[in-house]
Parts: C-alpha cells; structure tokens; sequence
C-alpha cells in the first residue's frame, strides 16, 4: 500500500484514518503566518457514512486504503433494506449489500443492472463492502409522463416524469410514457432521449 504526502491528500483519495477506509470530501492547504502549512480536510468514513474534519502537517504521512473493484449484478429488493446482488459468472452466488451503503443510488437501481461494488481489504485480509458505483449513464423507461399542452414549449423549461424505478427527474416537454431516456446518475439530470 502506498502512502500519501500531506500534499497528496485530495478529493476522491481513499486513505486509511483511525484503522478505517475514509474518502476525502473535500481538502484546502492553509499557511498561517510564521507556521508550516497544513491540509485542512473534510472526511466520509466509508463505513458508517459519518463526515469529519481532519488536519494533515507537513510531515506526515498516511496509507493509501487497498480498495478493489468488482462488477456484480443487481437483482432486487426488498421492503426490509436489503438489496440483493449476483457474481456475474456465478448467478447462484447472490449477497445482499446494507441500504446505508446504497444510500443516493437506490433510486437509480434496476432490475439486472450492472454495478460496480468498492471492497476494501484490512490488514487481516478481511474483504468489507464499503461502496457502489452505478454507470455515470443508464437508461430508463419512462412510466408516467403528465400530457404535453400545446404552448407549452415555448417557455422552455420541462416537465416531471416518473421512470420504471420511480424515481422522478425533469425533462423536456416532448418527452411521452413509454420513452426511453438516459439520465446522468451523479446529478440526477436528464441527458436525452434514447436511440
């Protein structure tokens, strides 16, 4: 595992912070007169989801976390907070993952989607789950869509629309039941319509 200069500390780095997986949120490097500079940062703990602030020094030093990848398929859930996934190669080998660890994405999750689980790997060799990631672009079918009004165009602007997730997301007005249309699953927005 490497480790990670004060300087080196930035968002999007997962490091290893009081024995656990943090990701950094958000970091600023403060010089304060006569003193040496210090990395001011907010921290996630990828376990529990708890942001907390943090300061780094000059001179030290922290680990890099181990963290792997591995692509699985959703299946579904349930009204207990389970939501259940499969080994691509191996269907039968089914797992559920904590709806805590889910949190945002669930609105996005469908039937038969692939995934990307985030597995962190402690100094014992124990594997934990600590993550997903959904492809930044999915597409969804369009399940209630309110009627167009004629006129309505004009303004610009759009309309909601609930896809097959039930999720909703505004989209422009030309946009009917039974479309198909991508949407950003980082912000939530609509991309356009699908071919």
């Amino acid at each position: 595992m490497s480790k990670l200069e004060y300087s080196e500390i930035k968002p999007r780095k997962i490091i290893i912070y009081k024995d656990e997986p943090y990701e950094v949120v958000e970091n600023h490097v403060a010089r304060t007169d006569q003193r040496k500079p210090q990395n001011q940062c907010r921290l996630r703990n990828l376990i529990n989801g708890r942001v907390i602030p943090a300061t780094f020094h000059v001179a030290d030093r922290v680990e890099e976390a181990d963290i792997n990848i591995k692509e699985v398929k959703f299946l579904f859930s349930n009204p207990k907070g389970e939501f259940w996934f499969c080994e691509i190669e191996n269907p039968a080998q089914r797992f559920s993952v904590d709806e805590n660890l889910i949190s945002d994405l669930k609105i996005f999750l469908k039937t038969n989607a692939m995934v990307e689980l985030k597995i962190w790997t402690d100094e014992d060799d124990n594997e934990k789950i600590i993550g997903i990631k959904l492809p930044i672009k999915m597409t969804f079918l369009v399940k209630e869509a309110p009627p167009v009004i004629k006129g309505n165009t004009a303004s610009g602007g759009g309309k909601l629309v609930t896809i097959e997730t039930g999720a909703q997301i505004t989209v422009p007005f030309f946009i009917t039941a039974d479309d198909s249309i991508v949407v950003n699953t980082e912000t939530g927005e609509y991309i356009e319509r699908a071919k």
